[in-house]
């Protein structure tokens, strides 16, 4: 677990002088985590004792531990797929489909461990809003899975569409999203800076920003009103979508017994108008 995922775990609970250190560490993340224990308790308000045992709860044995494993944080997060590729370690002798499907277990473990309940509920019962529509868009590999997600719910509740066409009509689209609007967000690493801006937008028109991403948190972060990490290192060129596509089905079932009456009704009417062939549709 990446460090600023781990702070983001511990916030409810710390103390109330360490969750002033927290809150500034994920502020100016990741550079004043980089800066002297004097630093950071001074942009906190807080006193350099109260650092160190925040340092401490966090499972690291001294300041420069910490900045030690922020520096390598920091280094995985900037890897492009082709350094990935260069470090990725040897190959096993296990079966190629076998250590794959390992792999992707190891991250969907990992993933749930990450994600608070909390959060995932929170977001959840975001999208069984049906009085507030919600959009849904991601990066060049992530936004499969967004326009999946969008394909299922709008079956289930009404008012949801997929940011679809180029990046240049994101703005036009922009348009209909009113205060309290749903916006949910993929983006992982490399992070894309259209998103970043779309996410800067949605949140200056006032709409509840849900971001689903890596344990090094997009940019979208600071905007956003729910994060959700998900563990996509799969130890190769390309991370992993697999814990994303989970994650949103989880979301999607949810949403769906959330929302059962309204549901069961739009599913019949789709039936009907799929078996009776309805004319135009």
């Amino acid at each position: 677990m990446a460090i600023r995922e781990q702070v983001q775990a511990e916030l409810g609970n710390l103390p109330g002088a360490e969750k002033k250190i927290a809150h500034a560490f994920l502020a100016n993340y990741p550079s004043i985590g980089l800066s002297t224990i004097a630093e950071l308790a001074a942009l906190a308000g807080a006193s350099a004792p109260t650092v160190l045992r925040f340092v401490a709860r966090l499972g690291f044995e001294s300041y420069p531990d910490f900045q030690r494993r922020l520096r390598a944080d920091v280094q995985a997060q900037l890897m492009s797929p082709l350094e990935r590729a260069r470090s990725s370690g040897p190959t096993t002798d296990n079966p190629a489909l076998k250590a794959s499907f390992a792999n992707i277990a190891g991250n969907l473990e990992a993933t749930l461990k990450a994600v608070p309940e909390s959060e995932f509920e929170t977001a959840c019962e975001l999208l069984s809003d049906s009085r507030s529509a919600c959009c849904f868009v991601g990066g060049r590999f992530t936004d499969a899975v967004a326009g999946y997600m969008a394909a299922h719910l709008r079956i289930i509740r009404p008012g949801v569409r997929h940011f679809g066409g180029q990046t240049s009509t994101w703005r036009d689209q922009l348009l209909d999203i009113r205060p309290g609007d749903v916006a949910v967000l993929f983006d992982i690493r490399r992070y894309q800076s259209d998103l970043v801006r779309l996410g800067e937008l949605l949140a200056e028109r006032k709409a509840r920003i849900i971001l689903i991403t890596d344990p090094w948190l997009s940019p979208i972060a600071r905007s956003a009103r729910v994060v959700l990490p998900c563990v996509v290192d799969a130890d190769r060129t390309w991370d992993s979508s697999v814990t994303l596509l989970a994650l949103a089905e989880a979301m999607i079932d949810r949403v769906s017994r959330a929302q059962a009456a309204t549901a069961g009704t739009r599913m019949q009417t789709l039936e009907d108008i799929h078996w009776n062939r309805t004319p135009g549709l």
